[in-house]
């Protein structure tokens, strides 16, 4: 069965950008839910149990239709939640000269990589992501709705924002663009780094 991943920080620990009651209940409350309602989804089912999250998630299309609504929504809001506390860390730390050198072959420069990010994350239009993925060693900014996975698109999420409302409203209310500038200086670069290596 999944589990609900351990944050490296306390609740508190991303102030004064993400205030520590959205931390907890998003943590404690929101992404328990989708790790509850996806075990629940595929308990009968043994085969499924026994693969991991990106296993399920990069093959929709295989598996039962009476769970793979569940897999796609509560299988991508645990996955890509438990990718959003890992690239957070508090007081962010310094991006690496390699992974801004990569940031800006693909993008120009890391201020128009963030820039085409924040734009990408502001202009989702309701609930969604926006992420920095991975594919055939291009990297390529873009968002989806609700918990839908990159994964399920063949591509691999390096860097991802969570912009559901419940991931900032208590403290910036309808004021997303405040959030992601925010949400900017909490990113642990080395992490992203990880992530981009792993890939290749």
């Amino acid at each position: 069965m999944f589990t609900l991943p351990k944050l490296g920080y306390s609740y508190d620990a991303l102030e004064p950008y993400i205030d520590a009651l959205t931390m907890e209940i998003h943590h404690s409350k929101h992404h328990q839910t989708y790790v509850d309602k996806l075990n629940n989804a595929i308990k009968d089912h043994p085969d499924l149990l026994n693969q991991d999250i990106v296993s399920l998630l990069s093959n929709l299309d295989n598996l039962p239709d009476e769970v793979k609504a569940a897999v796609q929504n509560h299988g991508g809001g645990h996955y890509n939640h438990s990718l959003f506390w890992e690239i957070m860390t508090p007081g962010g730390n310094e991006i690496s000269s390699e992974l801004e050198r990569k940031l800006a072959k693909a993008f120009g420069s890391l201020e128009n990589f963030k820039s085409k990010f924040t734009a990408t994350s502001a202009g989702r239009f309701g609930s969604g992501w926006a992420w920095l993925t991975a594919s055939d060693s291009k990297l390529e900014i873009s968002s989806t709705a609700n918990q839908d996975s990159p994964l399920s698109q063949g591509k691999t999420p390096i860097l991802g924002l969570d912009v559901w409302e419940h991931a900032y409203y208590l403290k910036y209310q309808n004021r997303r663009p405040e959030y992601i500038d925010a949400w900017w200086e909490t990113i642990n670069w080395q992490k992203v780094e990880e992530r981009l290596q792993e890939v290749k």
